[in-house]
């Protein structure tokens, strides 16, 4: 890591941990108890806050003060994490992060409630920061959680579908993951009173950046770590998702593994005990390197749009994000 590398790793960290720190106080001294500790547990279950720094960068790109949308920060991960519970109900989630998924530790209906809770908070904290584009930003706010709830829809709809193309794939992702990283890079930029190419530069990067973060999330299923990957590893295998990788295998099987990637789809998902057979398949059918150019393609794209931005001095951080998220757990 160079100078430069390392100058942005440690001005990312220094943030995430003003993020954190923002989000532990953010809930303190609410009642009742039993609504807001469910929900702060889930706050406190901390990642790599990528959403809000997002956010802050991008006022930063445009000239704007980071402190005049920290709240509209913390706002994005509420949403964020509002999304998260609801997604491990869905999916009947053990771990998050490494740890116990709310519904686990605590019971279904506090989940929901406690997700409830923290989209109406994350609206509460946008408002604070709403000085100026005040319609623009809740609109767009307000279009990142639709598209998610879309995405979510189409991802349960591909559960019950024979056959899903790559293309409708993409447009699911586009919805679920890169949706909401697109609105946090627009709506930093938009609370900065930016310039309406500096924010087409900023949202088409969020929104390719966010696809490739998908595609790399799908890969690690299979090749990721769990103390590092902080879910069960071949948990979309076992779960019978539809994944990138999946799909693509699907599309390029014969015989044997045709049948065997049929019988996943019948049966919704595959035994914990059968994963690495599966991750063989998808090895040699050589899906990972397909994944590996799907994920470069997109970043390119994003790289290529963050080029546009207006404050030349800004773009290298852009360039490193997207870099570091990319080579997570390689």
């Amino acid at each position: 890591m160079n100078k430069q590398e390392n100058n942005f790793a440690q001005l990312y960290e220094r943030e995430r941990n003003k993020v954190n720190k923002k989000l532990a106080a953010a809930l303190k001294n609410r009642k009742p108890e039993s609504l807001y500790k469910p929900s702060d547990y889930i706050l406190s279950n901390s990642g790599k806050r990528l959403r809000p720094i997002l956010v802050l960068f991008s006022a930063k790109a445009v000239n704007g003060n980071m402190n005049s949308v920290y709240n509209a920060a913390l706002s994005v991960e509420m949403l964020h994490n509002f999304t998260l519970i609801h997604d491990d109900i869905m999916d009947n989630a053990d771990l998050r992060r490494g740890k116990k998924t709310l519904h686990k530790l605590y019971d279904l209906n506090t989940a929901i409630l406690a997700g409830d809770s923290l989209l109406s908070i994350a609206y509460e904290y946008l408002l604070k920061d709403c000085r100026v584009n005040a319609r623009e930003a809740v609109s767009s706010f307000t279009k990142g959680l639709i598209e998610v709830c879309e995405g979510q829809s189409l991802d349960t709809d591909f559960e019950k579908r024979q056959d899903v193309t790559l293309a409708e794939y993409i447009i699911m992702i586009k919805k679920k993951t890169a949706a909401l990283a697109m609105m946090c890079c627009k709506l930093g930029a938009i609370l900065s009173d930016a310039k309406k190419s500096d924010i087409e530069a900023l949202s088409d990067y969020g929104l390719n950046l966010g696809i490739a973060f998908q595609i790399q999330d799908d890969l690690l299923d299979i090749i990721g770590e769990e103390k590092d990957f902080g879910k069960t590893v071949g948990g979309d295998l076992i779960a019978g998702k539809k994944t990138f990788l999946f799909i693509k295998a699907f599309e390029k099987a014969k015989g044997q593994y045709k049948k065997d990637l049929s019988r996943m789809i019948k049966n919704k998902g595959i035994n914990p005990n059968e994963v690495n057979y599966f991750k063989q398949i998808f090895f040699e059918l050589g899906v990972l390197d397909d994944a590996r150019k799907e994920i470069k393609k997109f970043t390119n794209r994003a790289l290529s749009s963050i080029n546009k931005l207006s404050n030349k001095n800004e773009i290298a951080f852009f360039h490193w994000l997207a870099d570091s998220l990319i080579e997570r757990n390689k």
